[in-house]
C-alpha cells in the first residue's frame, strides 16, 4: 500500500475531433478499476488552455446539445473586441468558454467505484475547430 501512495499520476490521451462534448466516464473508470483501490480520492487534471472538464447530465443527449450551444451563445467568434486569432476564429472563443468550466475534477472512490450521481457524466469539453489530441493527468490517491 506504501508504494500506492506514492505513485505518481498518469497521463490518459484523449483524441477529439472537433468542438463537442465528449463522455469520458467510461474511460476514467475503466482507469480506476485498473489501479485497485478500494477507497480514496481521484483527481483529474487537464493541462490545456482551449478545452475544459465538467461534471453533467449524461444520459439524455438534448443536455449535452444544451450545454454546447449555451457555451456558443455565452462566446461566439463574432465578438468586436476578438484580438487574439493566432490560430484561427475559433481561438480566442476556445479560451473565453475554457474558462467558464473546469481544468481539475475531484471524485470519492468508494468500494472501489467512482461516486457519480445517478444521471452523471464526466465531459471534456472541446472548443477548438480541428481534431486535437488531449492528454488528462489522472492519479488516484488511496485511503485506508
Amino acid at each position: 500500500m506504501g508504494d500506492q501512495i506514492s505513485m505518481k499520476y498518469q497521463t490518459l490521451s484523449i483524441q477529439t475531433q472537433g468542438e463537442g462534448f465528449y463522455d469520458i466516464t467510461k474511460l476514467i473508470k475503466d482507469w480506476l478499476k485498473s489501479q485497485n483501490v478500494q477507497r480514496g480520492d481521484l483527481k483529474v487534471f487537464l493541462p490545456h488552455t482551449s478545452c475544459g472538464l465538467c461534471i453533467n447530465e449524461a444520459f439524455d443527449p438534448s443536455a449535452c446539445r444544451d450545454m454546447e450551444n449555451f457555451l456558443k451563445h455565452l462566446a461566439p467568434r463574432n465578438l468586436s473586441f476578438i484580438e487574439h486569432t493566432a490560430e484561427g476564429e475559433d481561438d480566442s472563443p476556445s479560451h473565453m468558454k475554457s474558462i467558464l468550466l473546469q481544468n481539475t475534477l475531484e471524485f470519492f472512490v468508494e468500494d472501489s467505484k467512482l461516486l457519480l450521481g445517478q444521471w452523471q457524466g464526466i465531459y471534456l469539453c472541446e472548443f477548438r475547430d480541428l481534431p486535437k489530441k488531449r492528454s488528462l493527468n489522472i492519479k488516484v490517491i488511496p485511503h485506508s
